[in-house]
């Protein structure tokens, strides 16, 4: 009993501040304004518009995860080599820490200030090597300038999920590996690499749906137009007339809710597999 008292101030947190609002979000999206029940606004999400903003959140999403997943891991395997308790490491697990939570406005600002129109790095590479970044349009302000801010702070992410899982490995396998004959590649390709899978494929679950639920870095770079789901909310809690519809900020919501149910679902399948062999 005592356990459960302890957990209640959690769970009254959970309650008012994530299930009452995702509830809320989610029914209003089944109503018009005057109360009355109706499928229009689900039915909107199947717009061609509204698909595509699905498709620009998706694309988004598994590119900076794979490349987030990818590096993150090769920086994981670097780290292997240096000791748990050493400066090195402490100063990367200490930095991956931070600059996983850094986006929003101020990681916006900080690409703007150095890659922007007039960034830092813009200006200087124009006059000094006359290489205009922009020369194609201005890239940043759109979906695919997404992609570097959302890079910046998934790798760091992935460190910080993905290490444990590289540190779980047992030196006896490596040994046993050694033993009988095995090579260093039989070791990681036959060994390492099933028991890593998992972890591994879980990660890349979680650095997606970091990235499909990302606002704040997107809102600040993309000020006009609602080219990926979380702005399209925003759009729709603006101005319903946009879209035609009312409360379809609600049908949006429950949409990416969906979406995320599904990939936590396969996270955490993924994650009691991992959790076998680090028991």
């Amino acid at each position: 009993m005592g356990k459960l008292l302890g957990l209640t101030p959690f769970a009254l947190y959970v309650v008012l501040f994530l299930g009452i609002p995702t509830a809320l979000a989610v029914v209003t999206g089944f109503f018009t304004a005057d109360g009355s029940f109706t499928w229009a606004n689900v039915a909107g999400i199947f717009a061609p518009n509204i698909l595509g903003t699905f498709a620009s959140s998706f694309w988004v999403s598994a590119v900076t995860a794979v490349v987030g997943a990818i590096v993150g891991a090769l920086v994981c395997y670097a780290m292997l080599g240096t000791r748990a308790e050493g400066a090195l490491r402490t100063i990367v697990d200490s930095a991956s820490s931070v600059l996983a939570q850094f986006g929003g406005v101020m990681l916006a600002f900080a690409f703007i200030a150095t890659i922007g129109i007039q960034g830092l790095v813009t200006v200087w590479l124009k006059d000094t090597l006359h290489i205009d970044i922009f020369a194609n349009g201005v890239w940043l302000y759109q979906v695919p300038g997404l992609l570097l801010p959302y890079i910046y702070f998934q790798v760091p992410l992935m460190v910080i999920t993905f290490m444990p899982a590289l540190e779980g490995l047992k030196k006896q396998w490596a040994e046993a590996n050694a033993t009988l004959g095995g090579t260093r590649w039989t070791y990681w390709t036959r060994i390492a690499a099933p028991v890593l899978a998992p972890s591994f494929f879980g990660s890349l679950l979680l650095l997606f749906a970091n990235a499909f639920s990302s606002y704040a870095t997107a809102a600040a770079l993309i000020s006009q137009g609602a080219q990926i789901v979380p702005l399209q909310i925003r759009g729709a809690l603006v101005s319903e007339t946009v879209l035609g519809r009312e409360n379809m900020a609600g049908a949006l919501a429950l949409g990416m809710i969906v979406v995320m149910v599904i990939v936590m679902w396969g996270y955490s399948v993924l994650q009691s597999r991992t959790a076998r062999w680090q028991r």
